[in-house]
This record gives C-alpha cells, structure tokens and sequence, in this order.
C-alpha cells in the first residue's frame, strides 16, 4: 500500500494496488492526522456545544468535521463507501457531497469551513486507476512535503482497539452553491455576455454534472459532447493536453462554426481551451489573457507562473504593470507561493488556475473571463491570443532515463554556459532559447520543454538534448 503514495496524492490501479482496505485505512490515517494536527484547537463541535471534554478530540475524532467527494470512475462508489467507513469508525463526521468536480470538493471544504476533506478521483489517468486528494481546513491541499508522508505513516500503523463513538454522515448537494460562487449574479456582472456558441466537452467525466445548469446561466448556446456519466470513458482518455482526446472536439467546433471549444479533464480541475479554428490554445496564452484582463483593474498585482512556461507570460504581465513570478510546478506549491506572496492569480501551463483568496482550481471564472474577453474585444479568440505567438514552446517531453540524478548534472555540466538555476529541476537559459528538466516523482524520467525564439532553433535544441 504504500506506494500508493504519490508526491501530491495518493494513487493507484484498482483493485490490484488500491482497494476497500487500502481506502479504510486511508480514511482513518486522515482522522488521526487532522486530530494531531489540530490538537488543542476548539474543534467545531466544541465551539457549538459546552461542556465538551477538551480532550475528547485527542483520543477520537469527535468534533471533526470531514467532506468526502467522488468523481464517476467504476470504483470510486466502493473506495468512497470504504473510506467513509474508515472515517467514521475514528469517530469523525462525514459530509458526503456525492458526485462532484474537484473544484466542486475544494470548495465545500473552504466555503463551510470545515476541518478537511478526502476526494476519490485519479483525475486524469486511465479508467483502471483511482485515488484520493486531500486537504485540511481551508481547502489546503496536502502533499508529500505539508502531511501526506505523516497520513501514510498513521495509515500503516496497527489500529489500537480503543471504544470510540462512531461518526455520523450528513448527505449535503454543493451543486448549486458551487455555481452561485462560479458565476455571482452572473447577469448582472456581464450584461454585455454575447450570444455566444460554444462547445463543451466533459468526456463522460464528472464535470457533466455541471453543464445543465451553467445552461441556464449564460446567454451562449452549448452543446454539450459526452455528457452522459461513464467511468470506463468509452469515447476517449479524460486528459485534454494530450491532443488525441480533444479531437472529436476540434472537429465539432470546426464543422458547426463555433467560437469556441471547452474540454475538461477527469475530476475537473484543469479546462482547455479550442479556438474558432478547431486549434488547441496553448494554456499560457491563456493566462495571458486571463493577466491582462485583472491588470486593467487590478495593476501592479503579482501573477504566478510555472517555471516551465513560455517566457511570454512573463513578459505580458510585466508589460500590462504586473508583477510576474515564477514558480514551481504543483498544487501545494503554488498555493503555499501565493499566500505566502499575496499573489492574485497563477496559471499552470498544464490548465490548472488558482485564484486568490481561495487558493485552489477555478476553471468556471477562467471561462467566465475568456467569454467576457471574446464579447467585449469583438475579436475572435483565435485574434485575442495571437499577439502572444513570440516564441515556440516543445510542450512536456517525457525522457526515460536510468538515472535522473546523473542526467541532469550531465545535462547542467554540458549547457553551463547559461543562467542555470535549480527551482524546479534544472532550468538553464540563453539568449534565444532555454530549457527545463525536471525530474519525475514517481518514473525513471526527466519532463523536459524547451523554447526559443523560432521553430528551428526550438528543433535544433529538442534534439541536442536530448543525447
């Protein structure tokens, strides 16, 4: 069970690496954690009702309060059941919010304040994985480095037989809360919204649950493609960076003449966008876009991006009055940046994007701002993102190696006559071009992207990296 245990969650194939058992221990591994952490701290109940023995939340999980979520994979019912079970007989409660989007899970933690939450999703992989994501109080995503390694360690500890008081579960439906804090007086807000056509693609996946009713709430004319639930995916793989699974897209938007195409991945937390032309958008053209729109209102602000991503982020927020800052790759660690640096907004070159005060994915206000943007330019979507064509970007290119270590000093020793600096792997930087090498968490490979300032050199550089 343990290497299930992933640098940002915890994740497997089911049944063979993830399972019932594997889940129940989980769910009370995440009990004693968030008892151990919030020690000496009036738990939820405590505050509501006097007389509570302070130490009642030291020796159970009385007083917590725990949201658990599931995306529509074949096995998450069973892993959530299980997990539930391992929750409630530490002695905590459970807030089962059901089928939702990942977004949709953050954001019942955060909005009702409650003292953590697991969700059961492997996001983006293939049908035959699962897995779980979680957080503490205020939607604070934990990974290996802020408490995932101490939960594996209280999950593989022998269960002590001591009589506790068994939780109980409040069923609660976040569904339209989500969307009313998605899209606030949404009218209102975007009187000017146009008519738009736009196509949305949920890939059987969970975010279909959302698609009905963000109908009723923007003027646009969807269509909707495999909204029906099926956790085997049958008409393609949940990841839409890979361009394979966002073809019948492309396609659809091209032979109906839309403005715009919207792909999301498994659980929900990363959007894609496809331009009138059926073109994938690179997502750092879209934090571009995103950028300038909050610095006409907002200038000065500090605006977080990937190391890996295109230089043109940097210079777009720099040139609209921003403050531009580059950051690791990672939920946690993004996050952990911009509360720590009051940054507004970051954008992840993988179609992730964090907003602040809230600190976790929110893909229904990018798409709210991209919309916005095509109504008030005038402009096609396609017109809005070109100005940001300066350089070419290799995209992710997994390397297999045998020893990661010993390529990237490699890799360091033969490009030190660049800016070397070490923030996330290795990035080294040229006049005309630049790469980053970083090493996998759980693979023998390095994720490299390279760019410069044309195609050829671009080229050039992908293959002399590639010795």
């Amino acid at each position: 069970m343990k290497d299930i245990f992933k640098a940002y969650d915890i994740r497997g194939i089911y049944p063979s690496e993830i399972n019932s058992s594997a889940a129940l221990r989980i769910g009370e591994g995440l009990v004693r954690f968030l008892r151990k952490t919030k020690k000496g701290k009036p738990s939820t109940r405590a505050k509501l009702g006097a007389g509570l023995a302070p130490h009642r939340n030291e020796v159970s999980g009385a007083g917590l309060k725990i949201v658990v979520g599931r995306d529509n994979r074949l096995s998450s019912p069973v892993l959530g059941r299980a997990v539930k079970k391992g929750i409630l007989e530490e002695g905590a409660d459970v807030i089962d919010i059901g089928l939702s989007s990942t977004p949709m899970f953050y954001f019942a933690v955060w909005k009702y304040n409650y003292d953590g939450g697991i969700m059961v999703t492997a996001s983006h992989n293939p049908p035959e994985y699962n897995g779980f994501k979680i957080v503490r109080e205020k939607a604070d995503a934990i990974g290996e480095e802020s408490g995932l390694r101490e939960i594996k360690k209280l999950t593989l500890q022998k269960r002590k037989e001591d009589k506790i008081k068994k939780g109980v579960v409040k069923n609660k439906n976040i569904l339209k809360s989500y969307l009313d804090f998605s899209s606030p007086r949404l009218i209102f807000l975007m009187p000017d919204l146009k008519r738009l056509r736009i196509a949305i693609d949920t890939a059987n996946a969970v975010s279909g649950i959302l698609i009905k009713e963000l109908k009723k709430r923007l003027p646009c004319k969807i269509y909707h493609l495999f909204p029906e639930l099926d956790g085997r995916f049958p008409n393609h793989l949940v990841d839409p960076l890979e361009e394979k699974n966002i073809k019948d897209l492309k396609n659809f938007v091209k032979e109906k003449k839309l403005d715009l195409g919207i792909a999301f991945d498994g659980d929900g937390d990363r959007i894609i966008f496809v331009d009138e032309k059926g073109e994938m958008i690179p997502s750092d053209f879209i934090t571009c876009l995103i950028s300038q729109r909050i610095l006409r209102q907002k200038p000065g602000t500090k605006i977080l991006y990937n190391i890996c991503s295109s230089n043109i982020i940097k210079d777009v927020v720099e040139e609209s009055g921003g403050i531009a800052m580059a950051g690791k790759i990672g939920h946690t660690f993004i996050e952990e940046r911009m509360k720590k640096e009051k940054v507004f907004f970051s954008g992840e070159f993988s179609g992730h994007y964090f907003l602040s005060p809230y600190f976790f994915e929110v893909p229904l206000f990018v798409l709210f701002k991209v919309l916005e943007e095509i109504s008030q330019s005038g402009k096609t979507i396609s017109q809005l993102v070109r100005p940001f064509q300066k350089y070419f970007h290799s995209g992710q290119i997994n390397m297999k190696v045998e020893d990661k270590k010993k390529k990237l000093k490699e890799l360091e020793e033969k490009f030190k006559g660049g800016k070397i600096s070490h923030l996330d792997g290795l990035r080294i930087d040229f006049k005309n071009w630049w790469f980053n090498a970083r090493p996998s968490n759980t693979e023998d490979l390095l994720r490299i992207v390279v760019e410069a300032r044309t195609k050829k050199l671009m080229e050039e550089k992908k293959k002399e990296i590639s010795f």
